[in-house]
């Protein structure tokens, strides 16, 4: 007798044996027991979740020979020829084959006639979404109005090509992606009936790599059996699929924590040489990053653990900070995977990345590949010292008050305040201010408070401002009178060097021209 895949032979042949689609399974159970029958179900669903398994139990629900039932008999004729798929009322078409007009109209030419054996005729139609625009216009009257004697079960993994007059007419039941826990659980299951030695660790590889499809996960544990010789031990799935041990990973985020960038690359290199696979070896680690992320905050929540000891030490040494930039840097390599040269390299790069960028502890000292600590002390001559204000203990004089007042750093009425006020005398932290008259409009209690915050800030001590308005301007001398002499000293410099050029000399005389006064402006002045 030739031998019979798993995915097959573990098919599931009634809704109690089907695995992680019990919001779907609740719903057709209660129509069937109820009587509640809809002309035309769609499921949907990515490959392997058990689409066509789920229409073919249906189809043996609604054709058993001891009624309509959600739990067939599987010993009547009806239901025997159903699992066979010998079953002449139950027409299976698969539509990426049969995508024209054509087609479908051969296909529903016989649509109006009574089933020959069972009770109802039921049209399968898997990746209907393959169907043609016209394919879809001719099913679309069937579908509208179909004779009680005909059921569609339709499957697809991509509905948003299906026109939604087809959607609209069908009931719609979305197939989840199966848990990878359910899975290594059903392939638990399976292998005990086998009497097939295997190892947990090694199912819950298979079942992340499946990737939430049972059939897939079915298939993968067909080639681990191959590969093992009869059995399915952690080391030859990790080696069929192209992983690396959980060791090694737990290896590098330890040396990632110690901050030790001499024994990570020499691990990272020595997992390389194992011909693995690095888009695996990132996803591995993706995976336990995100485990560890879990057991931060729901333990019970975390798949099966190999080492849970050592993963437990390891949780608790890692903050939920460094597991979630360490997730967004491999997760970001992973990307990047398509696009380097040599995809080695690119693990030692993300690797790299990881200690770059991992937030240093005060009370930690840092090593990437050196051969001694530096200390504390030398870590922090490097980093430069936070900018802070310079405090001035001691009070101006009046010669010193126009620099201050451009020192001071003030803005808008506050500057022109203090710009415009010279320094009469300093009393006890009380500086008295004489405030040119001509500017005395300056003068307002918001602009004044603003000026003696900014005074005592400079001097890290509360100073009281006292402002008198001049008698006469004459007896100022502020800081905007010296610019303003310093400004039109460098204009009459710069108009007499320009004046005294030869060269402008000589364009005057040759072209009659003549300079403006104004359009001259000296360097320092924007």
């Amino acid at each position: 007798m030739s031998y019979q895949v798993l995915a097959r032979k573990w098919r599931p042949r009634n809704f109690t044996q089907m695995v992680g689609q019990e919001h779907v399974l609740q719903a057709l159970i209660n129509s069937l027991d109820n009587n509640r029958l809809h002309h035309a179900f769609l499921f949907i669903g990515t490959r392997g979740v058990g689409k066509t398994t789920l229409a073919r139990i249906l189809a043996k629900s609604l054709n058993c020979k001891e009624g309509v039932r959600s739990s067939p008999c599987e010993n009547c004729q009806n239901c025997q020829a159903i699992s066979t798929g010998n079953f002449v009322d139950l027409i299976e078409v698969d539509a990426a084959s049969r995508t024209g007009v054509d087609d479908t109209r051969e296909l529903l030419e016989n649509v109006h006639y009574a089933p020959t054996t069972g009770r109802y005729k039921i049209y399968l139609i898997d990746e209907i979404h393959m169907f043609s625009t016209s394919s879809f216009n001719a099913l679309l009257k069937t579908l509208e109005e179909p004779p009680p004697h005909v059921k569609f079960l339709l499957a697809t993994t991509n509905p948003k090509k299906i026109p939604a007059t087809v959607l609209s007419r069908c009931l719609q039941f979305n197939l989840r992606h199966i848990t990878p826990k359910a899975i290594s659980t059903h392939l638990d299951k399976i292998l005990t009936e086998e009497q097939i030695p295997s190892e947990m660790e090694a199912l819950s590889l298979i079942a992340c790599v499946a990737k939430g499809s049972m059939r897939d996960a079915l298939s993968l544990l067909d080639q681990a059996i191959g590969y093992g010789g009869g059995q399915v031990t952690t080391a030859h799935v990790r080696m069929m699929l192209g992983s690396t041990d959980q060791q090694n990973l737990f290896a590098l985020l330890n040396a990632l924590l110690l901050r030790d960038g001499q024994v990570l690359i020499e691990k990272a290199r020595e997992i390389c040489s194992y011909s693995v696979d690095i888009a695996f070896i990132i996803g591995d680690l993706l995976h336990l990053l995100q485990q560890l992320a879990l057991y931060k905050i729901a333990p019970s929540t975390v798949d099966e653990i190999g080492d849970l000891e050592e993963f437990q030490t390891l949780a608790n040494q890692m903050s939920p900070e460094d597991i979630q930039l360490f997730y967004q840097i491999a997760l970001i390599g992973s990307r990047d995977l398509a696009h380097v040269p040599d995809p080695r390299t690119a693990f030692e790069m993300l690797l790299l990345r990881m200690l770059c960028f991992h937030p240093i502890n005060e009370d930690f000292t840092p090593q990437i590949f050196a051969q001694t600590k530096s200390t504390k002390a030398e870590i922090t001559a490097l980093i430069p010292p936070l900018e802070q204000k310079s405090i001035d203990s001691s009070l101006p004089n009046h010669d010193d008050w126009p620099k201050l007042a451009i020192r001071l750093k003030l803005t808008a009425v506050a500057r022109q305040l203090a710009e415009n006020c010279t320094l009469d005398r300093c009393e006890n932290d009380t500086l008295y201010l004489q405030l040119a008259p001509n500017m005395a409009n300056l003068h307002n209690k918001r602009a004044e408070d603003r000026l003696q915050q900014a005074l005592s800030e400079h001097y890290g001590r509360s100073m009281r401002l006292v402002i008198q308005i001049a008698e006469s301007a004459t007896t100022v001398d502020t800081a905007a009178i010296r610019r303003n002499k310093e400004h039109t000293a460098q204009q009459q410099a710069a108009a007499e060097s320009i004046q005294n050029d030869t060269n402008v000399k000589a364009l005057c005389e040759t072209l009659n021209a003549r300079l403006l006064p104004n359009s001259i402006r000296p360097l320092e002045i924007k």
